[in-house]
């Protein structure tokens, strides 16, 4: 068997651990502002329930999004730099599709919707088929402009009432770290889907007052 670490950071810490497909352990974190300081204690305690040490993982898989810049930052440079310090290569995958693969294992509708909260009153979201195929790229709009799909995924309260729920409503690191094999390659590039918030700023503008030539 092989043992397998799952990290996402697309909303809050999530880390898994799984020996082939059996989950063997699960941390959560349910604090959106707390990645830096949380994701790597979880993964050292998801590892000691195990009774494992961060040298026996061979695999090592992240969510790569859609999430806000900051924090899916955080858990991606982290799953990289764990993956090439044991000599392995990290693998992506939409975090949206993880939740899409456990809502198919349990028997999903022909066509649904997952969605996840983005902040700013929108909502990212992905359409899938019964079986977890992704059908089209994930997306970010205001909640209303979802397909009229049953919903599964973190969708915020306000929006609750909008969308027939069903199916898993976060996302399970374990299945991450389990199922990874049958979810469609990420790529290296994060879906951040919309420009940071924090970005570099122009160039000052003098407070002096502008002298006339004579």
């Amino acid at each position: 068997m092989t043992w397998t670490l799952g990290i996402d950071t697309s909303h809050h810490v999530a880390v898994g651990l799984a020996n082939g497909e059996e989950i063997v352990a699960r941390e959560v974190v349910e604090d959106t502002r707390a990645h830096v300081e949380q994701l790597l204690p979880s993964v050292l305690r998801a590892c000691a329930t195990a009774g494992i040490g961060l040298t026996d993982v061979e695999e090592f898989v992240v969510g790569m999004g859609p999430g806000p810049f900051t924090g899916l930052r955080v858990g991606v440079a982290t799953a990289w730099t764990l993956a090439y310090a044991a000599g392995r290569t990290p693998h992506g995958v939409c975090s949206l599709d993880v939740v899409a693969r456990e809502f198919a294992d349990l028997g999903a509708p022909e066509r649904f919707v997952v969605a996840a909260d983005a902040r700013r009153r929108e909502l990212y979201w992905r359409v899938y088929l019964a079986d977890g195929t992704p059908e089209g790229a994930p997306q970010v709009s205001d909640p209303t402009m979802l397909p009229e799909l049953p919903v599964a995924g973190a969708v915020p309260e306000p929006y609750r009432e909008l969308f027939e729920l069903s199916g898993p409503d976060r996302l399970d690191p374990g299945v991450l770290a389990a199922r990874w094999r049958s979810l469609e390659v990420a790529g290296d590039e994060p879906y951040y889907l919309r420009p940071a918030d924090a970005t570099v700023p122009g160039k000052p503008k003098s407070a002096l007052p502008r002298l006339r030539a004579r």
